[in-house]
């Protein structure tokens, strides 16, 4: 049963049809949709790409039913990621509020984890830099496995409070700030969730995203954008906070241009600040709420120039045999393993090592034995393969048996490392040896299902 008190605050809230809304969430309908990926290619015959458009997204899809994600081998692949398609609003807003020009953008995804923005971002800004950042040590480590399954090269992960960004004054042209909420959004997703609601918890997380907004601010440029978003109803969480943020800061409301038959709520607050509404009972989507800020003061950053070195030409040398030839790459160490990055990235790189924690940086490459490349799985899923490595196409099944770290036969003649195909998609490396096949998927992510 949804909570009273929550019932009782939204009935003032433009947009709220009380009857709708409990009917809705006592339908027990769900709403299943999925973001593919706009730089893997599936071959043949893909029933995703004949679903209905989430028409807010120009990759998003509706399944007409859920599958199992496990046991597809695509999904590992990352060839999709399976997102809430409210929250696929995002593209639309980076459209409206930052534009189609995105070429050396610098952007931030504050509260990234478990990756389903992040993934998003790293679609729109592919000429740009994207750091995703998680503060919480557990989950950065599931927001790292879903950067690496996406393949880009231009995304650094770290593990940082939002406080840490202060050495960065005037760095990011986009700070997206998917704030933690009290979730009341989730209730038809996550029922167990009305059981956590309350309205003190609601009156903490409104004042952990001042917080969190009060520490981030300063590192947005002058006329940069702030993206703020919840999967919170409460007014306390949305609509106030946008007048906290036009009160303490000189920011103006981005007003975003929706189409009718999306059916989505513009709010106009009384200082003038629009946000957007997604109520389960008007949207095929769950509850959300998102609004857009341009930042009117500041000024430009002027950062010490800092450099990593490079690998040795003999190094550089071996790696470039792994990879395609039209990619301009800086190359790094990191311990044993040999990183990639853009170039233009490779001092920024260097800052943001400085300030922050990193957890992923730019592809791994591999490790170096001899003159031997030990190539890593984050190599494998990436965009910048070669495509004279050699690659084993495998079916179904055989995928599956690899994903679980299984044995498999295959009746392939090649020898030494390989790739891992299932429908065009790399799934990681094994080594074929002359009596028998090492499979090098990672453990941790290994199927543990039968």
């Amino acid at each position: 049963m949804l909570p009273q008190a929550l019932i009782k605050s939204l009935q003032n809230v433009k947009g709220f049809d009380e009857e709708a809304f409990k009917k809705v969430h006592a339908s027990g309908m769900q709403v299943t949709s999925v973001r593919l990926n706009p730089d893997k290619k599936v071959n043949g015959e893909w029933s995703m790409f004949n679903e209905e458009p989430v028409p807010w997204c120009r990759y998003g899809k509706y399944l007409t039913e859920r599958p199992s994600f496990t046991f597809d081998p695509l999904f590992h692949g990352g060839a999709y990621y399976v997102q809430e398609a409210s929250s696929m609003f995002l593209w639309h807003v980076l459209q409206q509020a930052v534009g189609a020009e995105t070429t050396g953008l610098k952007v931030l995804d504050l509260c990234a984890a478990p990756g389903g923005k992040s993934t998003l971002l790293a679609s729109y800004f592919k000429d740009g830099l994207l750091v995703s950042n998680e503060v919480i040590k557990s989950r950065a480590n599931i927001l790292v496995e879903n950067i690496t399954k996406w393949g880009n090269d231009n995304v650094i992960v770290t593990n940082n409070d939002p406080k840490d960004f202060s050495s960065l004054e005037n760095y990011f042209d986009v700070i997206v700030v998917d704030a933690p909420c009290s979730g009341s959004g989730l209730f038809r997703k996550d029922p167990d969730a009305i059981n956590e609601w309350s309205e003190a918890n609601v009156a903490l997380c409104s004042h952990r995203q001042q917080r969190i907004l009060a520490d981030i601010y300063p590192a947005l440029k002058k006329d940069g954008i702030l993206i703020y978003s919840t999967c919170s109803y409460s007014k306390e969480e949305d609509e106030d906070i946008l007048n906290w943020m036009s009160g303490e800061f000189n920011v103006s409301g981005v007003k975003l241009k929706i189409e009718d038959e999306w059916s989505i709520v513009e709010t106009i607050t009384s200082k003038k600040n629009y946000g957007y509404r997604f109520y389960p009972d008007k949207v095929k989507g769950e509850g959300f709420f998102i609004a857009a800020f341009k930042k009117n003061d500041g000024y430009g950053n002027d950062f010490k120039p800092l450099s990593i070195p490079s690998i040795s030409k003999n190094e550089n040398a071996l790696i470039k045999e792994w990879i395609k030839n039209d990619q301009s790459l800086f190359f790094f160490k990191q311990a044993d393993n040999i990183i990639a990055i853009p170039q233009q990235w490779k001092n920024d790189l260097a800052l943001l090592q400085k300030s922050l924690y990193l957890r992923k940086a730019g592809i791994t490459i591999g490790s170096l034995k001899g003159k031997d490349v030990i190539p890593d799985h984050e190599l494998a899923l990436s965009l910048l393969m070669n495509d004279r490595v050699p690659v084993v196409y495998v079916s179904k099944e055989q995928a599956l048996q690899y994903l679980k770290r299984k044995e498999f036969i295959i009746e392939d003649s090649v020898k030494g490392w390989a790739l891992v195909n299932y429908c065009g998609i790399n799934l990681g490396w094994m080594k074929v040896l002359h009596n028998r096949i090492n499979n090098y998927y990672p453990v941790n992510w290994r199927i543990l299902k039968d």
